[in-house]
């Protein structure tokens, strides 16, 4: 009787665990799904956080999507066009993007391109036709040929690569399809019109809408990243004059140090991004306070000054921990100069940052500038002097190259100061009157790039 019980039990006790292993697999998996779609919230929670345009975007594409469609699915319009309709419904997809000049930029070489393509392929095809059936096809091949490979050399042109590119492509992709589909079909005409429409209704879709609904200005969004750079500058020098005499590495705040070198690679790494948005921003008519015929040009020889300043800063940068280790005695005798050439040229930056971001002539700035060169040329002379009895070669090394670094960026920030003041002539800046600098934008510390940014796109 006994043993009869165990081997029930012991019957038992594998159909037990079959439940509790696939109810342990089961909550497993469930734990996984659910952290990943906690995961995938947060991450869109934060991309619509940090730029809240990016759902307007969303919300643009879709409609414009919407709109295209409606040629698809009424009757009396898809008679008109047939399935060539879908051919508008792409190009909204591949035309329409984030800011105004890339949308026109894209629209108008589709258009063109499609034009033009269709136009010279319609003459290939006319022409290969007058030898003979026979002949035609080779004629056409050697037209596809010279044509594809001569606009395809030129995209290598570095202007025609930079803003007509996709335009070239276009071309070459409309040239190509119409004249090897025109050899099938004897309506090549009525093709190439057809598709020609369709283009152009997506683009001009496309191009209304991203103007008409929350417009993003590629010129408006170079305008505010150079501003802000010059203010990630400024605000590294005057951060720089303090934690460079503090007397002891634990008085530095690490967060802080590290946020300074973070501004800095901020900087450094603007480049393919002012580059980008200079070339949209030229596709952009006269929008806000930006003419037709803005000088943007200049922006990109003040981010190329910007980033030569923020080298030396980044080098600069380096010299804050060996610096701890100098003398007392040595480092009070640059205390003064050093700290008033970080501090001026912090405060000359800052006052050219404002004066782009309100675009007024950048006045206020020549004051403090010409304060930093006044200590450069006292530092000169401070160096020539006798103040390096006693020293070893490692501390002369370190004092004279911080020296030298600080009265190169002095010169540096001269050529930015005229660089916005040419900036300021050829885009006809307002005369500076009584400008408060933005608390957002006084309170404001390189540790918090988010709130710079939030300062200038107000």
């Amino acid at each position: 009787m006994i043993n009869g019980k165990r081997e029930s039990k012991e019957m038992e006790s594998p159909n037990q665990e079959k439940p509790s292993l696939f109810n342990s697999m089961f909550k497993a998996k469930y734990d996984k799904i659910t952290t990943d779609v906690s995961h995938i919230s947060q991450i869109t929670k934060e991309l619509a956080q940090d730029d809240p345009r990016r759902v307007v975007h969303s919300i643009k594409v879709a409609f414009a999507i919407t709109v295209v469609s409606l040629f698809y699915y009424f009757d009396p319009l898809y008679e008109g066009f047939g399935v060539g309709a879908m051919w508008a419904v792409l190009t909204v997809v591949v035309v329409f993007e984030f800011s105004v000049g890339a949308t026109l930029g894209k629209g108008v070489n589709r258009v063109l391109a499609t034009i033009l393509g269709g136009m010279l392929a319609v003459g290939a095809h006319r022409l290969s036709s007058l030898p003979g059936k026979k002949l035609e096809p080779f004629c056409l091949g050697v037209c596809v040929f010279i044509t594809a490979g001569v606009t395809t050399f030129l995209r290598f042109f570095p202007k025609m690569k930079a803003r007509f590119d996709y335009g070239v492509l276009i071309f070459i992709l409309t040239f190509s399809l119409i004249c090897v589909s025109g050899y099938r079909d004897d309506e090549v005409i009525d093709m190439a019109h057809k598709r020609i429409t369709t283009i152009l209704i997506g683009s001009s879709t496309s191009v209304i809408v991203c103007v008409v609904i929350c417009p993003v200005w590629a010129g408006t969004d170079l305008h505010k990243l150079v501003a802000t750079n010059l203010l990630t500058l400024a605000l590294f020098f005057q951060e720089f004059g303090v934690e460079y005499f503090k007397t002891s590495s634990d008085e530095i705040a690490n967060d802080n140090n590290e946020a300074l070198l973070d501004g800095l690679k901020n900087v450094l790494d603007s480049k393919n991004n002012l580059d980008s948005l200079l070339n949209l921003a030229k596709w952009e008519p006269r929008h806000g306070r930006f003419k037709g015929s803005h000088p943007w040009t200049q922006y990109q020889k003040i981010g190329e000054l910007a980033r030569h300043c923020a080298c030396r800063a980044e080098a600069l940068h380096g010299f804050i921990y060996p610096h701890l280790q100098i003398p007392k005695e040595v480092k009070s005798k640059f205390r003064e100069t050093r700290c008033k050439m970080s501090s001026e040229s912090g405060i000359a930056l800052k006052e050219l940052s404002l004066a782009m971001k309100k675009m007024t002539k950048p006045s206020k700035a020549k004051p403090h500038l010409i304060n930093a060169k006044q200590a450069a040329q006292n530092l000169n002379l401070l160096l020539k002097s006798n103040i390096w009895k006693n020293l070893n070669l490692s501390e002369v090394t370190s004092v004279a190259t911080v020296a030298t670094l600080l009265v190169d960026i002095v010169t540096c920030i001269q050529e930015i100061a005229d660089a916005v003041e040419e900036l300021a002539s050829l885009a006809k800046f307002k005369d500076f009157k009584d400008v408060k600098v933005a608390p957002q934008i006084e309170k404001a510390k390189l540790g918090n790039q988010g709130s710079i940014k939030r300062a200038f796109l107000c």
